[in-house]
């Protein structure tokens, strides 16, 4: 059986982002998303959310390249002189493993986040983190803490089954992949013991920012069996604080390929949002 979620990444964190999530949901395949409470256009993207009850909406937890929740003077450590988290995210993971001070600032800021996401009033698909940094063991403590806290039983793990992309184009192995899998294979095992469920397949690593329509047609072509998700970036273009050289419109385009619903039929596909699939995937 093919099961598949069709996420947004970064809801909230524009304008541009979130028409871009509208149009994907409602004339696209795009089956969830993952807000950023904090983002400049966090309450615009809630009240869009809240009129497409079919879109599962999950945390964003944001933890690197944004603004806390809390304020500054609560996360000192966590942030720069900006006010925005540091960005150097191996001296900050390090800072957050090594001295207790960090960790309560941290445990703070990601208790927080998760309330603000619990007053919007949606119902809490999923949770994970920007740039991946929940594969960080502290932050994963803190994530699991947190998810039984507000009874969220879905999550990303970023493993990205390499062959399967090079089904689909000429494909070099993705050096980020490689050295992230023994992280995401060993939190996969942390989040399974605490009844977290998680995709078995998840696509977006090495192509992040570059899902292009072609791309997004090979991996439903090529979907392996079990539940998979595939995340994007969609946006109507570039924004204030966008990623140099992401394909945002191009990643639009994609979800809302007109070819794709038939294309899923025909595969069998289902699609839908963590809580969807959620009772089959824990054991």
């Amino acid at each position: 059986m093919k099961q598949l979620i069709v996420t947004a990444d970064d809801f909230g964190a524009a304008i541009e982002v979130n028409q871009a999530v509208e149009r994907a949901h409602r004339n696209g395949i795009l089956s969830g998303a993952s807000l950023m409470v904090t983002g400049s256009a966090a309450q615009d993207a809630v009240a869009r959310a809240l009129t497409m009850p079919n879109l599962r909406v999950g945390l964003h937890l944001v933890l690197v390249e944004g603004k806390p929740v809390l304020p500054v003077s609560a996360v000192p450590d966590l942030v720069d002189a900006s006010g925005h988290f540091r960005t150097d995210m191996a001296r900050a993971g390090a800072a957050m493993f090594f001295l207790p001070k960090v960790r309560a600032q941290l445990r703070a800021e990601i208790q927080a986040q998760f309330a603000a996401f619990a007053a919007t009033g949606l119902t809490f698909d999923h949770v994970n983190a920007h740039k991946h940094f929940h594969l960080h063991p502290t932050i994963a403590g803190l994530m699991v803490e947190m998810a039984a806290a507000y009874g969220v039983k879905g999550a990303r793990i970023p493993l990205e089954p390499q062959g399967v992309l090079a089904q689909i184009e000429a494909h070099k192995s993705s050096g980020v992949v490689a050295l992230t899998g023994p992280f995401a294979r060993g939190l996969k095992r942390r989040f399974r013991r605490a009844g977290i469920a998680a995709p078995d397949s998840v696509f977006g690593l090495a192509w992040s920012g570059a899902m292009t329509p072609a791309r997004v047609k090979g991996l439903i072509e090529h979907l392996p069996e079990g539940l998979s998700e595939i995340y994007l970036h969609p946006a109507t273009g570039p924004y204030a604080g966008s990623a140099p050289g992401y394909q945002y419109e191009r990643e639009l385009a994609a979800l809302t390929d007109p070819g794709l619903p038939a294309l899923l039929a025909a595969k069998r596909i289902k699609t839908g949002g963590f809580g969807d699939f959620l009772p089959q995937q824990i054991q």
